[in-house]
Order: C-alpha cells, then structure tokens, then sequence
C-alpha cells in the first residue's frame, strides 16, 4: 500500500509534494523499511529519511499546504493550480512554464516553512526554537518566545528538494534542473524575507509597558501572495553557452544575467481557455466568474469571451450582531439569494 500512496510519476520534488494521494494520506512513515518503498527518491533523499523519519510527516503536511495555498492564490486565475489535484502530474506542470516556476517556488518554500515551524512546536526532536538575535532590542522590548527555526527548516529542506536535479545522471534536460533549482532558491528567498518580528504584550490592565519578541515567519499564504506576484513578472530565458559553460539568460534581455529574486520558465503556458490534455489544460468551462469585476476573474477574461450562464444561489449568513457588555457578541442568521454566474 505504501507504493500506491507514494506513487510519485518522476525523480523531482514537486510530484511528489504535490501529488493528490500524498496530500490526503493518514500513513505514517515509522519505520526505515519504507523510506525503501518510496518510488522516485534519490539515493540521498532516500538516506534523510532513514535518518530523520519524523522529517517525512513534515514534507506530508507540506504537500497538503501547497495543494491548499496555491489553489486558494490562483483562485481568481484561468490556470487555479488544478494540475497538482490530478491523479498525475500534468504536461503544463512538466515543461518549465511559468506554473512550474511558481509551484517548484512554492513548494520549496512550504517545505522549510513548514520543518522550521515543525521545530518551533516541537514536532522534531533533531531541532528547537531558532536563535535568539544579536542586537539589542529598543527600549521596552526585550527577545523571549519560541523563534522559528528558519536555518534548520533552510537548510534540510533545500537537501531534500534540490537532491534530484543535483544527480548528475537522472534524466531530465540540464535547462529544466537549472530551472527548477533557481525557482526553488527564489521560493526560498521569499521565505527569509517573511521572516518577521513579532510580539506579545505584558502589563499592568493590558498597558504593554513590555513586550516580548520573537522572530517568526508570516504564513505561507502571505509568501504565496508574493510568488504570485513574482509569477506574474516571470521572465523567459533560454539556455545557452555564458564563458566556459551553458547558462539561463534571459530570451528577450540577454545583455543580463537572470535576478536572484526572479521566477524564470522556458516554455510559454498555454492560455488554459480550453481543454487540452497535451498541454495539461483542464479548461474554464464552468468555472466561476465576477460578472462586475475587471480583474484576471472577470467573465469578459475567465470565459475567453465564450459567455457565461447567471444560477441562483441561496446563503445563510450572521446579521443583526448586538455586543453585550462584557465580552461576547451575539447574531442571528439571515438568508438570501445571491446571483452568480459561471463559465458556459
């Protein structure tokens, strides 16, 4: 049973965060005999896991993270990131478009987020609560709490996610390795920059006349916020010869080298207007659309100018809410019919 819930469909770390029967499984890796049983691991992924099996229920709960986060940042797109719920990993997902750039991102991101909270909770016993700062905090501060491991969550989570394109002999062309590596590293990147200083009050009738502070990270639907607006800014690049050895540069600006902080993809997406099992389009008939917005949701843009068909729909919601001294709210439940209208 282990294969079937592992069944990962290539070498590369997105299939396997991403894949549909990873994100929804119950089993536990508890034993090193099934880190033997995992298709698709590297000799070194597969080494990490006999050592530290407490690491791949953290990289479970990663996979359910980035399926939830990146459907619920693309929600309002025509691609929503439906690749990743497929019983497979899709062609638009395999041919380093600009989708592929954002889920290796997110997903390398979700991974060291998720161990460096890990750490924080105590879920792993190889690591704790990151460092306390160097600098002196200002006046009516001081560092307490439990930081967020992000060098531990850094570091084991970019050996396990750049294992595979770092294996000089599996396939996969050496454009799409360099790709998938500088994404990852710019997933990465977003995490150190939602590292952030966060506090808690004390004193007397909830003066906070001290606070104590910590460093955290922001949550991984803040981060995905920012890789999607870095997907939006993508840029194409080719794969050519730079001095001594072949390098991504960008296709239309090659008079510079790509950014650290920049998503990079190879091939051009399809506009995911119709269905195309080649290319991985699901399509966006029946889809929902904002019939008032003039957004990347609109129906004029989500249904290609195909139309759209209005439904009715009934929903419950809290109203007529009274605070009552001291402290509760109290609200009655209202209906009414909302008009929607989805992709014909």
């Amino acid at each position: 049973q282990i294969n079937t819930i592992f069944s990962i469909g290539n070498c590369f770390l997105v299939p396997f965060l991403a894949s549909k029967s990873l994100s929804q499984t119950t089993q536990h890796i508890n034993k090193t005999q099934h880190c033997k049983t995992l298709p698709g691991l590297v000799s070194s992924q597969a080494q990490l896991c006999r050592s530290n099996l407490e690491l791949m229920q953290t990289i479970i709960q990663a996979a359910r993270e980035v399926k939830k986060v990146c459907q619920k940042t693309f929600t309002d797109m025509r691609w929503n990131c439906s690749s990743i719920d497929a019983p497979k990993f899709l062609p638009d997902l395999e041919r380093g478009t600009r989708e592929s750039a954002f889920v290796y991102a997110l997903s390398a991101a979700a991974i060291s987020h998720t161990i460096a909270r890990a750490c924080t909770s105590g879920d792993l016993r190889l690591c704790s609560c990151g460092p306390i700062p160097g600098e002196i905090p200002e006046p009516g501060y001081r560092w307490g709490g439990c930081a967020d491991n992000l060098h531990y969550g850094l570091l084991m989570g970019s050996k396990f996610s750049d294992a595979p394109m770092k294996m000089k002999k599996k396939s996969g062309s050496n454009a799409n390795k360099l790709m998938h590596l500088h994404n990852s590293e710019v997933g990465r990147q977003a995490l150190r920059d939602a590292l952030v200083m966060k506090c808690k009050c004390h004193g007397v009738s909830g003066s906070c006349s001290i606070r104590t502070c910590w460093r955290g990270l922001q949550d991984l639907k803040d981060i995905a916020i920012d890789l999607k607006t870095k997907y939006l800014s993508a840029t194409k690049v080719v794969h050519r010869p730079m001095g001594t050895r072949k390098q991504l540069v960008p296709k239309d600006i090659d008079i510079r080298p790509v950014r650290e902080n920049e998503l990079v993809y190879l091939q051009s997406s399809p506009d995911y207007c119709m269905r195309n099992d080649k290319l991985g389009s699901f399509g966006t008939q029946d889809r929902q659309c904002n019939k008032t917005s003039s957004g990347s949701d609109s129906c004029d843009l989500m249904c290609c100018g195909r139309g759209y068909n209005p439904y009715s729909e009934r929903v419950v919601e809290r109203c007529h809410c009274k605070y009552h001294w001291c402290c509760y709210v109290t609200c009655k439940k209202c209906e009414r019919t909302v008009e929607k209208y989805v992709c014909k």
